[in-house]
């Protein structure tokens, strides 16, 4: 079986900090807008509660993933077996256990032997494993959508983050603490709109990191520590100037204790902004102690609620106006007061906050969009047939660029798309797919032998569990869209 390279692994603390810095990222950035909508009471509620719910569904893709890896294991050995003896069965059956152990102490080696999460089984081959042809299906038509719509949230923030900076016309009738229209110049005396400015960047960015997607690029190590920096020196330092306002100049916004009108919009945000489950396998993989995995996962899902509520409440009491994108409240055409900065060096940390998504969200756009192209070749060909070389290397990188680009260019609203990928695929994704794949881990749980307990089991092993949590995924959904419906039509 195909071990971890010692070099490549790293403790359990430094795992748990690779899965901070994963699920703390552009959906933190919408949660203080749609958060002050709800209500300071209710959305504190809303956030705990599918920070938990998260935290669930994380352990049952855990144990999936043991499952997954004894389920290797076993096929390994078997093929072994048979490539040395020569002697085995043809005809036994897949469900035969393996061993049947007579004590504690054997039941006990064989757990640690099989259920041991050493190979990197991405959640797609966990599918693969345990789903049918239909379910394989619609795992990756999933996983395309949230793909599909991480893309377009990622290009709308480049696009209207860009626009925000480079447009510095403000009419006379508004203040900075005031939504400026879309029809408004972008500079002054220019026909330019700021819609125009938006589409116009956002065009020269799919132009210059589109190309990317044709190729095969890699994160480098020392690209995910300078994304990491900046973005923990960027909410520090929103954090910080939020709290400077409060204390300071005291409350400016005035959020409700609840409104429950707010609550689509919030849901989708938060599953988006906990989301983790799709890359948990590279993340989990080298960690080299494992043993008390879970109780570091609760303790880091924990942290990240309570940064996520530090950052919204901060936000909805010190600005009267919260735009989509929290870092363009810090903006350089005036962050809370709407007084212009003389201060060069708080010049340079407005420039740098409104400018914070181009510099993280860039690095990840080509990979997410390679990872896309990838699934959608997964979903559509057969690794058995051979295909010509432009349905192979042509069409499907285009079938990943061009769809977000559109959906982009048609809106900026990052509240909404944000809340329809969180809403749909991201629940898809976070509740539905975890809940199916940890139902066929355990019904498979024989292969190895009925007395051998899988150490990575969920602390929620009930079946109870499952059916809750997939109603309340469902019952969530359907509130979103009869709500935007009654908003749209």
């Amino acid at each position: 079986m195909p071990q971890q390279n010692p070099s490549d692994q790293y403790s359990t603390g430094v795992g748990l900090i690779y899965i901070f810095n994963l699920i703390v990222g552009t959906g933190a950035l919408t949660l203080p807008a749609v958060f002050s909508r709800a209500g300071w009471l209710l959305g504190t509620l809303i956030i705990a509660a599918l920070g938990f719910i998260s935290f669930i569904t994380v352990t049952f893709v855990i144990e999936s993933m043991a499952t997954a890896n004894a389920i290797k294991s076993w096929q390994q050995i078997k093929t072994r077996k048979k490539a040395l003896e020569r002697i085995e069965d043809n005809s036994e059956s897949e469900g035969r256990p393996l061993v049947e152990p007579s004590g504690s102490n054997e039941d006990e080696e064989l757990s640690f032997k099989f259920y041991s999460i050493n190979q990197k089984i991405e959640i797609g081959e966990m599918a693969t494993l345990f789903f049918n042809k239909t379910g394989i299906s619609m795992f990756y038509i999933c996983l395309a959508v949230y793909l599909y719509g991480d893309l377009s949230i990622y290009a709308a923030a480049i696009g209207k983050s860009l626009a925000d900076v480079a447009c510095n016309y403000l009419p006379s009738n508004l203040t900075c603490n005031d939504t400026i229209p879309d029809n408004v110049s972008c500079w002054k005396g220019s026909s330019v709109t700021r819609f125009d400015a938006y589409q116009i960047f956002l065009t020269t960015f799919i132009l210059m990191l589109g190309p990317f997607v044709f190729f095969n690029v890699q994160k480098t190590k020392y690209l995910q520590v300078l994304t990491s920096v900046m973005r923990w020196l960027a909410f520090s330092i929103m954090i910080i100037y939020a709290l400077r306002i409060l204390i300071v100049n005291g409350p400016q916004g005035s959020p409700p204790i609840a409104n429950f009108n707010g609550i689509p919009g919030l849901f989708g945000a938060c599953v988006y902004s906990f989301m983790c489950h799709h890359s948990l396998p590279a993340l989990v993989a080298p960690i080299k102690n494992k043993t008390t995995l879970n109780r570091f996962l609760f303790f880091d899902y924990t942290l990240i609620a309570g940064f996520y509520l530090l950052l919204a409440i901060t936000g909805a009491f010190s600005f009267v106006h919260l735009d989509d994108l929290y870092t363009l409240d810090f903006g350089p055409r005036g962050a809370g007061d709407c007084s212009k900065n003389t201060n060069i060096f708080l010049i340079i940390i407005e420039y740098f906050l409104a400018l914070f998504p181009v510099f993280t969200l860039s690095t990840s756009f080509p990979i997410i969009a390679i990872t896309l192209r990838n699934n959608l070749s997964s979903l559509c060909l057969n690794n058995t047939q051979s295909y010509n070389f432009c349905l192979r290397k042509l069409v499907f990188p285009f079938l990943a660029i061009i769809p977000p680009y559109i959906v982009a260019m048609s809106t900026k609203n990052l509240s909404f798309l944000v809340g329809i990928t969180g809403s749909y695929a991201g629940a898809g994704i976070q509740y539905i797919i975890p809940i199916f794949l940890v139902y066929h881990a355990r019904e498979r749980k024989n292969i190895i032998g009925s007395n051998i307990n899988n150490k990575f089991n969920s602390p929620f092993v009930s079946r109870n569990w499952l059916l809750l949590i997939f109603i309340w995924s469902v019952v969530c959904m359907v509130f979103v869209t009869i709500n935007f419906i009654e908003r749209h039509f």
